[in-house]
């Protein structure tokens, strides 16, 4: 089966700072101008983070531009949204921030089958050392393609 994707936005700047593991795919509780908006204008995941909450997960600080055409019923561009994920997906989020080290960041936005997705991983903070290795890591494959 061919999975149709549709990428809104990406996180770069998640593998810059952190070391990404674990990754899965959640649905996100959305209203109906801000899926018109992320059709239409794309939406910003660069600042955000997910928190667990009384047993939800949440996405915090996702910017999606209000609707053009929205009239009252327009959203707030920064407002929290639910995750959808199943229980044992959200407890094993929960239990590896409370652990401590890691926290949960989005990479993706996308459309999968005309349904909002984001992608999330784990994440491990980065220390300013290795992202000097990574930067020289990607400037030495630069110049390599450059070259070739």
């Amino acid at each position: 089966m061919e999975k149709r994707i549709k990428i809104i936005s990406s996180n770069k700047k998640a593998s810059y700072n952190y070391f990404l593991s674990e990754f899965m795919e959640a649905g996100i509780e959305l209203k109906g101008t801000e899926i018109k908006s992320l059709r239409v204008n794309g939406a910003t995941i660069n600042d955000s983070y997910i928190v667990v909450r009384d047993g939800q997960a949440e996405i915090i600080n996702m910017y999606i531009k209000p609707y053009d055409h929205g009239n009252i019923f327009n959203h707030e561009p920064t407002r929290n949204r639910r995750l959808l994920l199943h229980k044992r997906e959200i407890r094993f989020i929960d239990m590896k921030i409370r652990a401590g080290g890691f926290t949960v960041v989005p990479t993706k936005i996308y459309f999968s089958h005309g349904k909002a997705k984001l992608e999330i991983a784990l994440a491990k903070g980065k220390k300013l050392y290795d992202k000097r290795e990574t930067e020289k890591r990607r400037d030495i494959e630069r110049s390599f393609d450059k070259d070739y």
